[in-house]
């Protein structure tokens, strides 16, 4: 049977931390006579991770080298959420799907069945599968509007499903990991790097 992309991270251990670095493409040029700035704000922005892992004996370590593996470096794709906020701390309530009017590299995100209010920090998941986008609320316009990070990433359709509730998103290792045992038998140390997939 062939592997089928996205992974599941492995459940044998859980996440021991995750450093999450937003990426923005924002041009400057300074004037070298008046200091005077322009900036130049392009539409691409993702999220990039650093995961590491508990220590782990052999058998979960095994785990883990089959999932590494399985990707093919930075050919598969699998879905990663924050292991820290996974459920909202906000109010929001109620089956939430894509309003009308999502604009591709617009920061407003419209929604559609939500009663209370998302909090600012706030993770949202914009489909699912390989369609899987990760957002964070950057503000929160009403209970159908909040401004998200990353820039939506299309035009989502109306009716694209958002989850709350441990949401994730599409990524990619940066590059296959290594791994390595100490004299007890455990693996140490193992950490990776995740850039979103974008396409």
């Amino acid at each position: 049977m062939a592997i089928t992309f996205p992974l599941a991270l492995p459940t044998v251990t859980g996440i021991r931390s995750i450093e999450w670095a937003p990426r923005s493409v924002v041009g400057l040029n300074a004037s070298p006579f008046t200091g005077q700035q322009q900036v130049y704000a392009w539409p691409g922005q993702w999220w990039e991770a650093t995961v590491t892992l508990p220590p782990m004996k052999d058998a979960a370590a095994g785990e883990w080298a089959a999932f590494f593996l399985a990707l093919n470096s930075r050919e598969g794709t699998f879905l990663l959420g924050d292991s820290v906020r996974k459920t909202r701390l906000g109010s929001v309530t109620g089956t939430l799907t894509v309003g009308a009017g999502a604009t591709a590299n617009s920061t407003t995100l419209p929604i559609a069945g939500a009663t209370g209010t998302f909090a600012l920090g706030d993770w949202l998941q914009v489909g699912t599968g390989s369609a899987s986008r990760l957002h964070r609320v950057v503000q929160v316009n009403s209970s159908t509007s909040v401004d998200v990070f990353p820039r939506l990433r299309s035009a989502y359709a109306s009716g694209t499903a958002i989850t709350v509730a441990s949401p994730k998103g599409l990524f990619r290792l940066s590059a296959l990991p290594s791994w390595a045992y100490d004299e007890r038998k455990v693996c140490a140390g193992l950490t990776f790097n995740a850039v979103e997939a974008l396409s």
